[in-house]
C-alpha cells in the first residue's frame, strides 16, 4: 500500500468497484480464481456478481490486475467516495455509477 493509499484509508475513503462500459460487471477467469482463493470461497456455484463491490479482496484484485481483471463485457474501475456516504451501485445497460442512497416510494 502506498503512502497515499494509507492516508486515504486512515481518513476513511471508501472504495467501490464499478463497470464503466455497456455490457455489465464481470471478472475475468483469472480474477475469479484469485478472488475465490483470497476469500476462501469453495462453492462451485458462486457467481462473480455476488462479490460485494467494496470488498477489500475485489479492490485489491482490480487494482493489481488492472485490465486483466475485466470480464468479457466489462471495464472495471475503482471509485473513491467520502467515508460518510451510504451508497449503492446504479446502472443503465450495464454501465454503472455509484449513487448516494436515498428513499424512494411508488
Amino acid at each position: 500500500m502506498s503512502n497515499e493509499e494509507l492516508i486515504k484509508a486512515l481518513r476513511g475513503v471508501q472504495y467501490v468497484v464499478i463497470n464503466t462500459c455497456y455490457g455489465g460487471f464481470g471478472l475475468s477467469e483469472r480474477a475469479v480464481r484469485e478472488y475465490k482463493a483470497m476469500a476462501g470461497i469453495t462453492d462451485p456455484k458462486w457467481y462473480d456478481r455476488n462479490a460485494p463491490r467494496d470488498d477489500p479482496y475485489l479492490i485489491k484484485i482490480v487494482r493489481d490486475l488492472g485490465m486483466a481483471a475485466n470480464g468479457a463485457h466489462a471495464n472495471l474501475k475503482i471509485v473513491e467516495i467520502p467515508p460518510d456516504v451510504e451508497w449503492e451501485v446504479e446502472e443503465y445497460d450495464g454501465n454503472e455509477w455509484v449513487a448516494e442512497k436515498h428513499r424512494t416510494w411508488k
